[in-house]
């Protein structure tokens, strides 16, 4: 694979050159860190990515190949991604193909022959910023003014371009893809509907996994129509899902779900489901310096006291006066930040981080089977 060079301006004036994989383009994004150590496509097809440049701290990167089994949605949605050491010639029984020629489908810029570490220890001191990178343009001044004309993520509604544009069923599990016959999703007890704000496949095998009847909606929902749905028992409860951006520029999905909270039904949230819960129930979210992500984020759990290890990705987190309507049932241990809530007056509860593990541990899997059990209550 011949390479081609790439060059970086970011938002603090830091000029970088490299080399680049996937597509040749000109992009504008934000710079995040992953900590995963594996994981890689389940990344890039995360839908919550949409807007931002990844950089890799595992220093190896495309050597397993990628496949259709681990996309995590239709696409690879990210801007970027920022790697220290590329692998062109995979190897894994389970590969289908190149991380390249994956980029590359996708209209993905992928970098190179790059010290992450040092783009890394640069996130964490001044925080996540935007960047441009491109094959096209190298005259730093020429990439900073496109940079200085492009808009920033949190003024951009990528949820728009992520969610789906019909409704569907979605009936695989985690089950779908182990060996024996025997092993199958339980008899569904009860149907959800999942608002898709970027929804990973993942948290969907995870629902139906514990037991729930999922239909997938789209992002500009109807508020009355669930309700309706609900008041006739057509749907047991409603489920808010992960997805990219700033929450507070979501404002017509916020008013949605006032409408739903006022009508007491039983929800769940994960990630950008659980930031607008809290911004829908009047309590603001704020931006963090550089963000959560990566599969190795110690949790706290408040009622058991054990810590579970958890997948993280998002740069927004709920404020903690929140305690004010809701009881905190899980923390971060590494900033003590608020990783889950129940609320007080109504049948609603929500993480911040990944319980589905893709990628990442399966420690808080237990989680979707609450969902179940709160339902069913």
């Amino acid at each position: 694979m011949n390479t081609t060079k790439v060059y970086i301006y970011l938002e603090n004036g830091t000029y970088l050159e490299a080399n680049s994989f996937g597509a040749n383009k000109t992009a504008v994004g934000e710079i995040v860190f992953n900590t995963s150590m594996s994981g890689y496509q389940e990344i890039m097809s995360d839908p919550s990515y949409a807007g931002q440049f990844v950089t890799f701290t595992m220093p190896e990167i495309g050597n397993v190949g990628v496949n259709d089994q681990d996309m995590e949605s239709l696409a690879a949605h990210a801007k970027g991604m920022i790697v220290r050491n590329y692998q062109p010639r995979y190897s894994n029984f389970r590969a289908q193909d190149s991380l390249h020629n994956f980029l590359k489908k996708y209209d993905v810029m992928g970098i190179c022959d790059i010290d992450t570490r040092y783009l890394t220890k640069m996130v964490r001191s001044e925080g996540a910023m935007m960047m441009v990178a491109s094959t096209e343009v190298s005259d730093k001044e020429e990439l900073k003014k496109i940079l200085e004309n492009s808009p920033r993520i949190e003024d951009v509604n990528y949820i728009e371009q992520v969610s789906t544009k019909e409704s569907y069923q979605h009936t695989s599990s985690t089950y779908s893809y182990r060996a024996f016959e025997y092993d199958k999703a339980p008899t569904p007890q009860a149907k959800i509907a999942v608002i898709d704000f970027g929804v990973k496949r993942n948290i969907l095998n995870e629902l139906v996994s514990a037991g729930i009847e999922v239909e997938v909606i789209p992002n500009d929902f109807i508020a009355e129509d669930l309700i309706e749905k609900y008041n006739k028992k057509l749907i047991d409860g409603v489920f808010l899902s992960n997805g990219p951006g700033d929450p507070l520029v979501l404002k017509k999905e916020q008013e949605q779900i006032k409408k739903l909270i006022g009508a007491k039904i039983p929800m769940f949230g994960i990630c950008l489901g659980h930031q607008l819960l809290s911004i829908s129930h009047g309590y603001d979210t704020f931006k963090l310096k550089f963000g959560h992500h990566g599969g190795n984020h110690p949790v706290k759990n408040e009622k058991t006291g054990l810590v579970e290890i958890t997948a993280q990705n998002h740069n927004y987190n709920v404020p903690d006066n929140i305690t004010e309507i809701a009881e905190v049932t899980h923390i971060n241990l590494f900033d003590n930040t608020i990783e889950g809530l129940r609320y007080n007056d109504a049948p609603i509860f929500s993480v911040q981080h990944h319980p589905e593990s893709s990628p990442g541990p399966k420690e808080s899997r237990y989680i979707f089977s609450e969902f179940l059990s709160l339902i069913k209550r």
